[in-house]
């Protein structure tokens, strides 16, 4: 079952601003290692949870993961070949907004090697640019 809120206050919402950068999530706060990202977008359930699968395939359940986003937001689309107009269309998936600078996933209780090579293996999972941190770097 894809990542998604249990309920929400309204059924659909509006694109929102994407500008500016994370105010809160931009440390490593968990585990010893991160993945933050370095560009502005939205990352989509499904995204988020072949990261998780490549990441605790890559450790054989050793360690702890924290993923540090959540998917709150539904993103609609209308049906294939529907003219312009007659409201808005349904809720397809849901997305995490997500801003440079913010932490998106983080690692503890695994060597230096296993981590980054997990971390590597959930950014090519990513549309986004991202870079490994350490606990303590900014």
């Amino acid at each position: 079952m894809p990542l998604m809120p249990k309920r929400t206050k309204h059924r659909k919402v509006q694109k929102g601003n994407r500008g500016g950068f994370s105010k809160a999530g931009n440390t490593v706060a968990f585990g010893d290692y991160g993945l933050k990202c370095m560009s502005r977008g939205w990352l989509k359930a499904t995204q988020i949870e072949a990261c998780r699968v490549a990441i605790n395939r890559h450790m054989k359940r050793k360690g702890k993961l924290w993923i540090r986003v959540f998917p709150d937001k539904p993103v609609t689309q209308k049906p294939i070949e529907v003219r312009m107009g007659k409201g808005k269309g349904n809720p397809e998936f849901w997305v995490a907004v997500v801003r440079p600078g913010r932490v998106l996933f983080e690692i503890g209780g695994v060597t230096e090697e296993i981590a980054v090579s997990a971390l590597r293996l959930a950014d090519a999972k990513l549309g986004l640019r991202t870079r490994l941190v350490r606990r303590g770097e900014s």
